[in-house]
């Protein structure tokens, strides 16, 4: 990106950076502020109506009058917005929803408004202004972002529904979209292998100096596609065609049906001269080294939080170990609440500016009447379940995300994700609830005829996978290949989850794999509980476990594999020698 236009952005960006630093200074103010002002602009919602926000002056009143919810205690209300009517949550119409799993199988849609946008817009141009002032020459070279559509499908009365990270994709300042590597029309195309193979084709043909998609598993695809196809990728960028060794499926609820292969493929060229140097790195190294094929790649930006963390840890190896890692921040569906800007830590800065915070120690979130502290009074090295209340609607919300508090910029906390909250695991963002895991054992039972005594579900982080513990109620013979019930089990959870569903089809999320336990493995598993000192009149069995402990892995009866997905890599051959001298 030439220096005057980084100028420009800087310039730009000025009031919001002056406006975020003076509000981490004075937290206490900043959230009095939004508060105050979310208030007074929705007293005449609906919502508002009823909880009396005209009467609200405190935070503590504030909590009198509006109790905590999950997203099912506001359904109702946004099944009232999605039937067009006016001033339910906010007096701002929203002119789409985004949408991400919810905990009963059925989506949740979050209002986008005006307003809204226009504020996750800008925080995503602040997170760009630190890492501009940290990496001045991140931008020089082109760009790889990986999102999903921005208008996915449509509500019954005809309002938009999309990904929130291709409506943010299309409101990045068009001094940094002028730089993408990989055309918008690519994320319309249904299939993943497709997709995939056409983010690597587009990108490879490109000099990058920056990556960034919000989960690193992603990424590690991106590197798994690009070996499996090296060769038709490089036979693609020295013709200048697509080179997808398989039909294109284009969903038809999609705008552009029609057009988007035309559009991908009207923007190509042969480019010979970069298919000979990425030939080269093949026949040097044996695959397409992407840290050799992009020797300018400078910082790659993703989650480093949680579960993703320990994914990005293998982003070195594909990618090389001089790539600088920033964390895009803690973001849902739901809202930004981080601005990261420092490198390679999960932790952000509060968004004190933007939405109201309150948050509940971990260890308080099952008391009656737990202890609520607002952003300024948090703690250094403690855990807590965060409460947002934003400009789209949600206020009190649940969000059950547990954060730690990892420093403080000026006066405002800097937390980090640590890992979802009641009843939920998480590997790769699918965000599998307690009701889904129950549901999916349930529907295997089924269909399989194979009752089931006990079961718990156990995430595998870096094989980027979930191990099913099962004893089932009668013994199985060695025969018995439950193989109908791990199946369905998959199935189900794809269908109740979408996010599951969307993980599973681009192989982010590899298949279960079933553990048949012994008979008697969950009591004894009890019994041990309860000589360490649990009381059996309180006990509660734990489906899902974040690791395995010893009694279970030594009462595994047996293991039924998963089929393998995807091709294998590619062996380099002489067959790149038919598309000219390329590994001159």
């Amino acid at each position: 990106m030439p220096s005057f236009l980084k100028a420009s952005l800087v310039l730009r960006e000025w009031r919001h950076y002056r406006q975020f630093e003076h509000a981490t200074a004075h937290p206490e103010h900043a959230q009095a502020h939004v508060l105050r002002t979310m208030l007074t602009e929705n007293t005449d919602t609906s919502f508002g109506q009823e909880h009396g926000f005209s009467a609200i002056t405190t935070p503590s009143e504030y909590r009198r009058r509006v109790p905590v919810r999950d997203y099912e205690g506001f359904r109702p209300y946004i099944n009232r917005v999605s039937a067009r009517q006016e001033k339910v949550l906010t007096t701002e119409t929203p002119f789409m929803f985004t949408t991400t799993s919810g905990t009963t199988g059925e989506p949740k849609y979050i209002p986008v408004s005006p307003s809204w946008h226009e504020q996750l817009a800008a925080q995503m141009r602040l997170w760009t202004f630190y890492t501009l002032r940290d990496h001045p020459q991140c931008f020089d070279q082109k760009i790889v972002t990986i999102v999903s559509p921005a208008v996915e499908s449509h509500t019954s009365t005809a309002i938009p529904v999309g990904a929130m990270s291709g409506v943010t994709y299309q409101r990045i300042p068009w001094l940094i979209r002028r730089q993408y590597a990989v055309p918008y029309e690519v994320t319309l195309i249904g299939d993943y292998e497709t997709r995939y193979f056409l983010t690597m084709r587009f990108a490879l043909a490109q000099a990058i100096s920056v990556l960034a998609t919000p989960n690193p598993t992603t990424l590690l695809r991106l590197a798994e596609v690009a070996t499996i196809h090296a060769e038709a990728m490089v036979r693609a960028i020295h013709d200048g065609v697509l080179g997808v060794p398989d039909p294109v499926v284009i969903p038809a609820a999609q705008p552009f049906h029609a057009d988007v292969l035309h559009q991908l493929k009207a923007s190509l060229a042969p480019d010979p001269e970069r298919a000979r140097f990425l030939a080269r790195i093949m026949q040097k190294f044996g695959t397409l080294s992407l840290h050799q094929c992009w020797p300018e790649l400078k910082l790659i930006a993703c989650w480093l939080g949680g579960t993703a963390g320990i994914h990005a840890k293998h982003l070195a190896d594909y990618y090389g170990p001089d790539v600088t890692l920033r964390d895009l921040g803690l973001l849902a569906s739901e809202g930004r609440m981080t601005i990261p800007i420092e490198d390679h830590t999960p932790a952000g800065v509060l968004a004190v500016q933007d939405n109201f915070y309150e948050f509940i120690p971990e260890e308080e979130i099952d008391a009656p009447h737990p202890s609520i502290l607002l952003a300024h009074e948090i703690e250094y090295g403690k855990r807590y379940f965060i409460i947002l209340s934003g400009r789209n609607g949600l206020y009190r919300y649940d969000i059950n995300d547990v954060v730690e508090v990892q420093g403080f910029y000026h006066r405002t906390p800097k937390v980090a994700f640590v890992r979802k909250g009641r009843d939920m695991v998480n590997i790769t963002g699918e965000k599998l609830h307690l009701s889904h895991i129950q549901a999916a054992i349930h529907e295997a039972e089924r269909h399989s005829y194979l009752p089931v005594w006990q079961f718990r579900l156990i995430p595998d982080v870096e094989g980027r996978c979930y191990d099913v513990l099962v004893e089932f109620q009668d013994a199985l013979s060695p025969e018995v290949q439950p193989s109908v019930f791990l199946q369905v089990f998959d199935q189900t959870l794809a269908r109740l989850n979408n996010e599951y569903a969307a993980k599973r089809a681009s192989q982010r999320l590899s298949p279960p794999q079933l553990h048949v336990m012994q008979r008697g493995w969950s009591e004894r598993c009890c019994q041990q509980e309860f000589h360490s000192g649990k009381r059996e009149s309180q006990y509660k069995w734990s489906v899902i476990q974040p690791q395995w402990d010893d009694i279970s892995r030594a009462e595994v009866f047996r293991k039924l594999d998963a089929p393998k997905e995807g091709g294998q890599p590619s062996v380099i051959s002489g067959q790149l020698q038919g598309i000219g001298d390329l590994h001159k």
